[in-house]
């Protein structure tokens, strides 16, 4: 299958240069290109991609908002990954609660720049678990109190909801829980529904928020 990918940067240097690597890949195409937030909400509802590279600042409306709009009007969005010079940048940060699926530094090689394409158009690890970790530690906005979700969780969807936040695939939570895959697939969208999350991003951003990574 073929993933088709729209460029969102202000800057044609970087959107060339992200068009050429990918361009070489057998398994991608470049379907469109903005220089603006607006732009790249409109390329993204008339080209319908499954991957959209988002620069983080740009005129007219940032990536954040573009974001938002990309996912909030959508049925079936693209998984949207955005593209930042710093990794602990607050608006990072924003971008994902806003429902970006990971982010990827601009200074990332041409591999890591493939490799992100393709496990956020798979959609069952999360892109750079580490930094997601990270960057939601550092920046989650405490609830008071536990949301509600938090009780419903059974343990076992509180088994998977941890090891998907260390990074582990549904095939690997299989093997660590030894059950089947189907079974594996089943807790996620359990806490995925419990939890109001679109993804697995999402939904660690919120276990941390939450507090219940921090919860025995």
């Amino acid at each position: 299958m073929t993933i088709r990918i729209v460029l969102a940067d202000d800057e044609r240097m970087v959107r060339s240069a992200l068009r050429a690597i990918l361009s070489a890949e057998p398994d991608m195409e470049v379907v469109g290109e903005a220089a603006t937030g607006a732009e790249a909400v409109t390329v993204v509802r008339d080209r319908r991609p499954d991957v959209v590279l988002m620069d983080v600042r740009m005129p007219e409306i940032d990536g954040i908002r573009a974001t938002e709009q990309i996912l909030g009007t959508l049925d079936d969005p693209p998984r949207v990954v955005v593209v930042t010079t710093f990794e602990n940048d607050s608006y990072v940060y924003d971008a994902l609660r806003a429902g970006a699926a990971g982010f990827l530094l601009k200074r990332a090689d041409a591999d890591a720049l493939v490799q992100a394409v393709r496990l956020v158009s798979r959609s069952d690890t999360l892109l750079f678990p580490s930094a997601v970790r990270d960057l939601a530690a550092e920046h989650a906005r405490a609830y008071p109190a536990p949301p509600p979700w938090v009780a419903r969780l059974t343990g076992r969807e509180s088994e998977v909801l941890r090891l998907m936040a260390r990074g582990l695939t549904n095939a690997e939570i299989a093997r660590r829980m030894e059950v089947g895959p189907a079974t594996v697939k089943s807790h996620v969208a359990a806490v995925l529904a419990k939890t109001g999350t679109r993804d697995r991003t999402q939904a660690v951003i919120a276990a941390y928020e939450a507090g219940f990574m921090n919860a025995r």
